[in-house]
């Protein structure tokens, strides 16, 4: 289902620009060079919008907002959009602070993206639905749950048919859409959530895919989620084998993400169409 979405992306090697939180941007960086794209960080009005039309692809995530990068994602976006180069939105925190809410709903009137990936929080936060956003992690309310897939599913597809964009949201079970087609990925593990910034990096590798892909928004996010949710448990394998913590473990975060093929991405993926 995902070969040559993969194969693309080791062969394409997307440029992709990032404006991203500091908390996560090195662990942003590293985990594009390792799923075969490229870095670059310009968050500078002066350059942002002239970093993004050297670029494949473009990932905005709200993290950690001030007055200097705000303006600049506007600039990056909408050169973005004039330039037919697919877009990402990680609305970190969505819910957490009237800034976060309102710059994340603001980027959605006015620059077009190709996806928006969140948790559950956050996705229901910008949708309107009244997300219960716990800092930047979901709340547990707001999870999808075996019990609700079908709703949650409805959920998605509908805010995917009305910001003209695929959904992206993830937990401990991912669901992406374009409106139509909803993917629900359950590769993953608890693990990903006891290191900082695995959310941004699974958007930085979203933009990466979408780069590579730019025909193909759904099947690059999904790919996305299930590369990473894949990567997640072979490193927790590796992790429990030697008896190792969280340092370990996110360093074997990075070495999955390089080593990752076709061929183990097809075998592992755990993914259905609802």
């Amino acid at each position: 289902m995902f070969e040559k979405i993969l194969e693309n992306e080791k062969k394409r090697a997307p440029l992709v620009h990032c404006i991203t939180n500091y908390v996560t941007v090195n662990d942003c960086a590293n985990i594009l060079l390792a799923c075969g794209g490229s870095p670059i960080m310009a968050d500078d009005g002066e350059e942002a919008a002239e970093i993004t039309s050297i670029c494949g692809g473009l990932c905005l995530n709200i993290g950690t907002l001030n007055r200097n990068t705000i303006p600049s994602m506007f600039l990056s976006g909408k050169k973005a959009n004039e330039l037919g180069i697919p877009a990402v939105l990680d609305p970190v925190g969505a819910g957490a602070s009237a800034l976060r809410t309102e710059t994340a709903l603001r980027l959605l009137r006015e620059i077009r993206f190709a996806v928006i990936r969140g948790n559950s929080s956050e996705i229901r936060t910008i949708a309107g639905g009244g997300g219960s956003t716990q800092g930047v992690d979901a709340a547990l309310g707001d999870a999808v749950t075996e019990e609700n897939l079908v709703q949650s599913a409805d959920f998605v597809r509908e805010l995917s048919r009305r910001t003209g964009s695929v959904i992206s949201m993830t937990g401990a079970i991912d669901l992406v859409t374009d409106g139509k087609t909803v993917y629900a990925v359950r590769n993953g593990t608890p693990a990903l959530s006891r290191i900082s910034g695995t959310g941004c990096m699974l958007s930085a590798v979203t933009a990466a895919f979408c780069a590579a892909n730019p025909g193909d928004p759904l099947r690059a996010a999904a790919a996305a989620v299930c590369a990473m949710g894949l990567c997640g448990e072979r490193a927790e394998r590796k992790m429990l084998e030697t008896g190792a913590g969280n340092g370990t473990f996110h360093m074997l975060l990075l070495d999955e993400m390089s080593r990752l093929d076709i061929k183990t991405l097809e075998e592992g993926k755990k993914i259905e169409i609802l």
